[in-house]
């Protein structure tokens, strides 16, 4: 763990700071919709990251991400394993304003949003990223479709361990927690990450 004093300040750049940067944003059409910006919530020097799509109306609402019905399962997920939403983990989204009716974000809107996301990863420096839903799965791996084959393997990004899972709104979907559904799979995903988390904290 860094220290009290770098870990304050590391909090003061990531969550103040890129806040304020990313308020004067204007490069693509959400910042006409006048959106709460939506940077962060969790730890800025946790070593896991997870990172989801968009905020929803809640998140524009409130300015954190995963604060809805979605936000309250994937706490209760990471609790169930053992993993702090609080101070165990930095989550965010790929674009940090919410676009229009929830509809799925452009292409053009993810790469001009995209950039914000790299700063974060570089500024957290997290040794664990998982990937919520199909969106952050295709802009950070280049993988299209379905996640029922990618979920739960890991991958490398610049020597970081990369897991794809299920977003939260899709096990509210499927809410079934018999064994071999979305929800007990992606609580044994979970739990592969609270097992590879535990190496980097010896």
């Amino acid at each position: 763990m860094i220290s009290d004093l770098a870990s304050d300040k590391l909090n003061f750049i990531v969550n103040i700071n890129l806040t304020e940067s990313i308020r004067t944003c204007v490069h693509c059409s959400l910042s006409n919709n006048l959106p709460k910006v939506v940077v962060s919530r969790g730890s800025p020097d946790a070593s896991l990251m997870l990172i989801g799509e968009a905020p929803g109306a809640l998140e524009d609402e409130f300015g954190e991400p995963f604060v809805g019905r979605s936000g309250q399962l994937l706490d209760s997920l990471l609790n169930s394993v053992g993993i702090s939403p609080t101070h165990d983990v930095f989550i965010c989204n790929v674009l940090k304003c919410r676009p229009p009716n929830n509809r799925k974000p452009t292409k053009f809107e993810i790469e001009q949003n995209l950039p914000w996301l790299e700063q974060q990863i570089r500024l957290v420096d997290p040794s664990i990223i998982c990937l919520l839903g199909a969106t952050a799965v295709d802009v950070l791996l280049g993988i299209k479709g379905s996640l029922s084959t990618h979920r739960g393997h890991w991958h490398d990004i610049d020597g970081r361990l990369v897991m794809p899972l299920f977003h939260p709104a899709y096990l509210l979907r499927n809410p079934s927690k018999d064994p071999g559904k979305p929800f007990s799979l992606t609580k044994n995903d979970l739990l592969k990450v609270k097992d590879k988390l535990s190496t980097f904290r010896i």
